[in-house]
């Protein structure tokens, strides 16, 4: 896909990796760029177009897609961490992990995908993790969003396909953002991964594993379960 002179629509734009996609877009030369967050006063890079997006009310949801009509390229990048543990954390954390990254990502494709279809198909990128495919302690429910997420994400592929939108998914660790300010442990340059990602949505990729972590886990995939939870083995 030709990322020169299209038209881009980001969720959680206004800080983290939305930001740094909306600027990477941007510098290659993007036409329009609408920077979607909660409350659009946040949104503080030049140059882009503001929009009011709470991806889990259907609502502004379908104001932003009648807003945003000439979208090429959704990128699904909203989303939540708790920290909220599925056995004994607060149930309307663990709700709102699947809430946002399982039933807000679906509630702004499908708004968006007869968007995408008329105009010439499009791509769609979903932000995923390397935590769709395992889990951490204080992760679980995140985890378990994530990986619906990623199932959404197959699904979408098999459903696009007929309308020729390209699904790219996006596999990363922790970035150095607001959301892993806790983390105490190696990050990568969400400018960084960001700029992979478009070059596997301008390459036709399906899949962008963008860390060494997301590969460890990724090739973990295919042997015993205990490659990846030892002390359950």
């Amino acid at each position: 896909m030709l990322l020169e002179g299209t038209t881009a629509f980001v969720t959680g734009a206004n800080r983290g990796l939305g930001r740094h996609f909306a600027q990477a877009l941007l510098d290659r030369g993007a036409a329009k760029v609408y920077a979607a967050a909660r409350n659009p006063e946040s949104v503080d890079l030049p140059g882009v177009v503001p929009v009011r997006l709470d991806i889990t009310d259907p609502a502004q949801v379908a104001a932003a897609a009648a807003l945003a009509s000439d979208v090429r390229l959704l990128i699904n990048n909203a989303g939540s961490s708790t920290g909220a543990r599925v056995l004994d954390g607060d149930l309307a954390d663990v709700r709102l992990e699947m809430e946002t990254h399982y039933f807000g990502t679906l509630s702004v494709t499908r708004a968006f995908a007869p968007v995408l279809a008329a105009n010439e198909g499009g791509a769609l990128l979903n932000v995923l993790s390397v935590l769709s495919w395992t889990t951490l302690p204080g992760s679980d429910a995140y985890s378990a969003a994530k990986a619906a997420e990623l199932a959404l994400t197959n699904g979408l592929r098999l459903s696009l396909a007929e309308q020729k939108t390209l699904v790219t998914a996006l596999h990363v660790g922790y970035m150095d953002t607001d959301m892993a300010a806790g983390v105490d442990g190696p990050k990568s340059d969400p400018r960084v991964i960001a700029d992979l990602a478009l070059d596997g949505v301008a390459a036709g990729a399906p899949e962008v594993v963008a860390d060494d972590i997301s590969r460890m886990v990724r090739a973990a995939l295919s042997g015993p379960l205990s490659n990846l939870y030892p002390s359950v083995a």
